[in-house]
């Protein structure tokens, strides 16, 4: 089963599973269940080839659904569900397949749809550092200078460096064979009438305007919502606005 992480206590609220994106992990949510925390357990998890959860030879959504799935029923059965970017596709297809496990469902700044942008280029740069040579992450972060001259996206792909043990916790030549798995969208028929936010970036365009009639052909019920000044990563550039959307969608209205 997937690594997961409980911050909070149960209380008379479902619990919040929150699906991190590609290349992260559950302590990137950090902040955001420790905000959570105070009207509901939650559980963040590492997804597969990602963080210490299990290796695998597949980074499908039809998989990847299975093993939220896996991890609700260990958790009682039912939860509130947030995803983001790749874990967002992921919560979608869980929803659609399994939706007596979701009791409401919050989508960060994806859509049901294929993109064309890749994340390879991030792959080739995490391979292109002599790991034996990296004595700390200041090492490491100016290694990757060259190829990420983000600072802020190096700052997140280093939270997945374990420098004492020279190595990524990520599955980098499963990540790289499935780019195209994960940047699509799987054949999937359905609809499903659990209430569902698609919360999204101001500043982001992963979530168009002309993939509204598609989110409303899978969520009849979906909502839609923006954070301003909020890029793609919308929970590290305005964590108190996702968090107080959060407390609003599942402990408001829920």
């Amino acid at each position: 089963m997937l690594n997961t992480v409980l911050t909070g206590a149960p209380t008379q609220h479902p619990p919040l599973l929150i699906v991190h994106g590609l290349f992260g992990s559950a302590r990137n949510w950090g902040a955001i269940s420790k905000r959570m925390s105070e009207s509901r357990q939650v559980i963040t998890v590492d997804m597969r080839n990602h963080g210490h959860s299990p290796r695998a030879d597949s980074q499908s959504y039809p998989d990847m659904a299975g093993d939220i799935a896996e991890v609700i029923e260990s958790h009682g059965g039912k939860v509130d569900l947030v995803g983001h970017s790749m874990g967002g596709k992921t919560a979608m297809v869980l929803t659609l397949t399994r939706p007596e496990l979701v009791h409401r469902l919050l989508v960060a700044d994806i859509a049901p749809v294929t993109y064309s942008h890749t994340q390879r280029h991030l792959i080739k740069a995490m391979r292109s550092i002599d790991l034996s040579a990296i004595g700390t992450r200041s090492d490491a972060d100016r290694a990757l200078q060259a190829k990420v001259t983000d600072r802020g996206t190096r700052a997140f792909l280093l939270q997945s460096l374990d420098v004492k043990e020279k190595q990524w916790r990520l599955n980098l030549d499963v990540l790289d064979a499935e780019m195209d798995k994960i940047t699509g969208w799987p054949e999937i028929e359905g609809q499903t009438d659990t209430p569902a936010l698609f919360l999204s970036g101001a500043e982001s365009d992963y979530v168009l305007p002309e993939h509204r009639d598609r989110i409303k052909g899978y969520f009849p019920n979906a909502r839609f919502a923006k954070i301003p000044g909020a890029s793609h990563w919308l929970h590290a550039d305005k964590p108190r606005e996702f968090a107080a959307s959060l407390h609003a969608w599942f402990d408001v209205t829920g």
